[in-house]
């Protein structure tokens, strides 16, 4: 693309087709390109074209906001369930509260993208059977199964949101990266907008208790709960009609603590063998592994995406490097931790699906590492490590729904 965009400097016809072919693309090199080219009139128009940032924070027109309150009271309207009477709450925030998010987010990409009808049958399809399946699952505390279900509930909605995120690019690869991006706003805006509505909460109480009312209970169950419920809607739109809002907040958090968690492993490694502490017998300490593991990922993911709008510093993609070897030194501690526990105690839900999770992650990251390893020598591109992140995607999201659906069923509901 690069190439390309040199050689039709001139070409305004060829530089606009190489722009709608893919936009993302043709920005990240035009980006690349322009510092070293700006005394050409034809790339200085291009730049303020595709970098101009606007100020002022738009709020849509009238039929996307009217679509963002219609499905934000719906999904209002699932969360107050919980306040019928009979119903018990905890069970239904356990096994329900995905619903009251992930549904609505992709119910708005698939209306914002106009995605025929025919596409939208297997989201449908799938959510309606999820609702179904999860909420005649039996109750039982024990059942080690059942929990994963729900754990894993959440992160198979998630994949049936890329699903709508992704529209008609479903092989897209820039795409994928695109939602991958999505997903580090959006928590930063929901972070962000929680905690501004706290901080309204904790006013308001403070207010009427003054004049000797307490209404904590009342407005956490009939109002705070219709804003809890919006928000990531809210935020969803937000991120979608103002990008420059927070896009950049992600890629500065991932520069800044890489090199803070490489240093963080390394003196833990080193920690580990002095202290002869493996989590062989440690199940919380495979968990903080697994978080760990997902993290990272998403450190080089950001990071990536920042040096790829910069400049390629062979540094940045070196320490990246140096990260994921860690991070891969981990998983193996982890890999070697379940395969103990499983041949010495035996073949357990939680195993399994820790196994399998591990597997997963392990193979995404010697795949990262790899291309992160050709991209310091010069011999790939850095775009190249965002989709040897983006091909596992479809896996994460094929493995999180047989956790879900499957395993219950495989193991009797134990």
């Amino acid at each position: 693309m690069r190439n390309d965009i040199l050689n039709n400097i001139n070409n305004p016809h060829e530089l606009e087709k190489l722009y709608r072919g893919n936009k993302s693309i043709f920005k990240k090199e035009f980006n690349l390109v322009y510092p070293e080219h700006k005394e050409h009139i034809e790339l200085q128009y291009w730049n303020e074209r595709l970098n101009y940032e606007n100020e002022i924070v738009y709020f849509g027109n009238r039929k996307e906001i009217q679509f963002v309150i219609i499905i934000a009271i719906l999904a209002g309207l699932i969360a107050n369930i919980s306040n019928i009477k009979g119903i018990n709450v905890e069970r239904f925030f356990s096994r329900n509260a995905a619903f009251i998010v992930f549904p609505f987010l992709s119910s708005y990409f698939i209306w914002k993208q106009k995605v025929e009808f025919k596409k939208i049958l297997f989201p449908a399809l799938a959510i309606l059977i999820s609702v179904v399946y999860i909420n005649l699952l039996p109750d039982s505390n024990n059942s080690n199964s059942i929990t994963l279900a729900l754990i894993h509930l959440p992160l198979f909605l998630w994949s049936l949101l890329g699903y709508a995120f992704l529209g008609t690019h479903l092989k897209d690869y820039q795409k994928r990266i695109d939602f991958l991006k999505f997903n580090g706003d959006l928590v930063i805006m929901c972070v962000i907008m929680y905690i501004s509505g706290m901080l309204f909460s904790v006013i308001t109480f403070g207010l009427f208790e003054l004049i000797g009312l307490k209404i904590e209970q009342f407005y956490v169950q009939h109002i705070a709960i219709w804003g809890i419920a919006a928000i990531p809607i809210i935020a969803t739109y937000l991120i979608q009609v103002n990008p420059q809002l927070i896009n950049k907040v992600s890629p500065i958090i991932a520069k800044i603590f890489t090199p803070l968690v490489f240093l963080n492993l390394f003196i833990y490694l080193i920690a580990v063998v002095y202290t002869g502490k493996y989590p062989y017998n440690d199940r919380n300490l495979l968990l903080v592994f697994n978080v760990l593991l997902i993290g990272v990922l998403a450190l080089i993911l950001f990071s990536i995406a920042e040096t790829s709008k910069t400049s390629k510093s062979k540094f940045s993609l070196v320490l990246l490097f140096g990260l994921s070897i860690l991070t891969i030194i981990v998983n193996s501690i982890a890999l070697s931790a379940i395969t103990f526990r499983i041949m010495e105690w035996g073949i357990t839900p939680n195993r399994i699906a820790v196994l399998g999770g591990n597997i997963l992650i392990f193979i995404n990251l010697v795949l990262v590492s790899y291309k992160l390893l050709m991209s310091a020598r010069g011999k790939a591109e850095v775009e190249s490590v965002e989709s040897s992140i983006a091909l596992f995607l479809p896996i994460y999201g094929i493995w999180t729904g047989l956790v879900c659906f499957l395993f219950p069923i495989l193991f009797h509901f134990k």
